[in-house]
């Protein structure tokens, strides 16, 4: 467990863009996602840079960067989760007006699929907005 905490600690250092968009809690939360896989945090680790490279579903900072593109905010918890057989991203943010806002991305599309929050409106960016 220690050896793959070291290995995602070393892989976020090197991509800074993503720990600048990532704060603690989605660290964490990742972290925790992996902890609490059924498989060895070592094999989850592997299986999801697997599912990446083999294009199974979109690298994170793709999403993270098509957010930061059409919304205003702050990221404080991503997820990847399994629901009826689709992997789903679940990206959290606070808006301006401080109002917390969850987006649905299809994993393997990358495709926004839902959102849910208070004044989403908002938080959209004039010149990314769609």
């Amino acid at each position: 467990m220690l050896h793959s905490c070291l290995a995602w600690h070393a892989m976020v250092m090197k991509n800074r863009r993503l720990l600048s968009r990532l704060r603690l809690p989605a660290l964490v939360t990742l972290l925790a996602l992996l902890a609490t896989s059924p498989a060895p945090a070592d094999e989850a680790w592997r299986d999801l840079h697997e599912a990446v490279r083999e294009g199974k579903i979109v690298p994170l900072p793709e999403i993270l960067d098509w957010l930061e593109a059409h919304y205003v905010g702050q990221v404080l918890e991503v997820e990847l989760e399994r629901d009826d057989g689709r992997m789903l991203y679940e990206v959290e943010m606070l808006g301006p007006q401080g109002q917390v806002v969850e987006f649905e991305f299809d994993a393997a599309s990358g495709e926004l699929i839902g959102m849910e929050g208070v004044n989403i409106n908002m938080m959209q960016r004039e010149d990314g907005a769609e």
